[in-house]
């Protein structure tokens, strides 16, 4: 029995401002050729198939039409919802759908009852938020937390499996004890402790987990394939992919990484900027989508534009000055004994990007301050008091 385990595809979502929809697209292409390549029986979808509980048309579309090429490839495909999904929204139809071979689950009524492939029993668990209303109450959960829902959600499945043969999996999206977060997962601590035991998914053959962006392996039977593509920049040097999961006649797994292929590789940097634009140890960074932290003792005047001529996909710009701050002093200290026509011949170059002004414009200057002096004790002079006005107002 094969089974490809994948989770968090987020359709729909955009990388800082990024859109990663056409990624994704060639992503689910990749899915369909692995399916056909390696015989796959079922693909397994652990949570988080949009990326908000109203995705585009777009990701629509995405969806619909790759998940018809996968069930045409020969796999069965079995989804679980997450907690981006709309649980309504994703399970529109899904008595319809799985005479075809598309088993979506997203309702609580639905634990305990197996989507079976072969001799395989698949128990998709739908996201168990535990303060919704009824979640609880219909599990008979022993408490409002993640751990509590889940253990009465593994009870039903327990139930049903010791009827039948070896081949055991469950499909959770949630946050498994002993499993490492990423920057770009939405929390989903609220109501309760987010962090569930592992042990809650003992006495299955293999535990196919969603929620974590990062590949981990809790053991040799409770995985994250993690996302197929990075959302954050903590996920830089993470290998993307699925896994691909055998189960032998005792219900064992051996897995394996599928790697997805990769759209755009990530880069962080960290430097002063003259360092980042001339060395050649980021020549590979300007192809990645890049965030860069400046250390320059001064933050540099115009530094995203004169990053991107060199990184035109850097997406995040920090600064972190490394050494002891330049003082940057007011712009009245700064003048304050300077003569006035040098103030504004300074700026006459400095509009003009560094072109001093001639003999000529310094003469015009000055005669242009000095009949502003000459007039100013001319305008006080004109200018009615206070009292004057106040009569004139009333």
């Amino acid at each position: 029995m094969r089974l490809l385990h994948t989770s968090d595809w987020h359709l729909g979502r955009s990388f800082h401002g990024a859109g990663l929809l056409g990624a994704q697209a060639r992503y689910l292409d990749h899915l369909v050729e692995v399916v056909r390549a390696e015989g796959v029986d079922a693909v397994l979808v652990s949570g988080d198939v949009y990326d908000r509980a109203l995705p585009s048309p777009d990701a629509v579309a995405l969806l619909s039409e790759s998940l018809t090429r996968l069930v045409d490839a020969g796999a069965q495909v079995v989804i679980s919802s997450g907690n981006h999904d709309s649980a309504t929204r994703l399970g529109f139809g899904s008595g319809l759908l799985q005479r075809s071979g598309l088993h979506i689950r997203s309702d609580v009524a639905s634990i305990g009852t197996p989507v079976l492939v072969g001799d395989t029993a698949i128990y998709p668990l739908p996201y168990l938020d535990p303060v919704s209303a009824g979640v609880g109450e219909e599990l008979a959960a022993t408490g409002r937390t993640h751990t509590a829902v889940l253990e009465a959600a593994m009870r039903r499945v327990r139930a049903d499996a010791a009827g039948r043969g070896p081949r055991t999996v469950v499909m959770s999206h949630c946050f498994a004890g002993g499993g490492t977060a990423s920057d770009s997962e939405r929390d989903i601590a609220v109501g309760g402790l987010a962090v569930v035991p592992a042990g809650v998914f003992d006495g299955v053959g293999y535990a196919a987990l969603g929620h974590l962006h990062r590949p981990q392996a809790l053991d040799e039977r409770v995985r994250y394939p993690g996302s197929p593509l990075a959302m954050s920049f903590s996920e830089a040097g993470q290998p993307k992919g699925s896994l691909l999961v055998e189960l032998d006649e005792l219900g064992r797994p051996e897995v394996s990484t599928v790697e997805a292929p990769a759209e755009r590789p990530l880069a962080v940097l960290r430097g002063e900027l003259h360092e980042l634009l001339t060395s050649d140890r980021h020549t590979a960074a300007e192809d990645a989508y890049v965030q860069v932290t400046l250390t320059d003792p001064v933050r540099p005047v115009g530094a995203m534009d004169t990053l991107r001529r060199r990184f035109p996909h850097l997406l995040q710009l920090a600064f972190d000055p490394s050494a002891q701050p330049v003082p940057v002093q007011r712009y009245a200290q700064k003048v304050a004994r300077r003569a006035p026509v040098d103030v504004c011949c300074d700026f006459v170059a400095d509009v003009r990007a560094g072109a001093a002004a001639t003999e000529e414009e310094q003469r015009l200057l000055l005669e242009a301050l000095e009949s502003g002096r000459r007039a100013a004790p001319q305008a006080d002079d004109a200018a009615p008091t206070g009292r004057a006005r106040g009569r004139g107002a009333a």
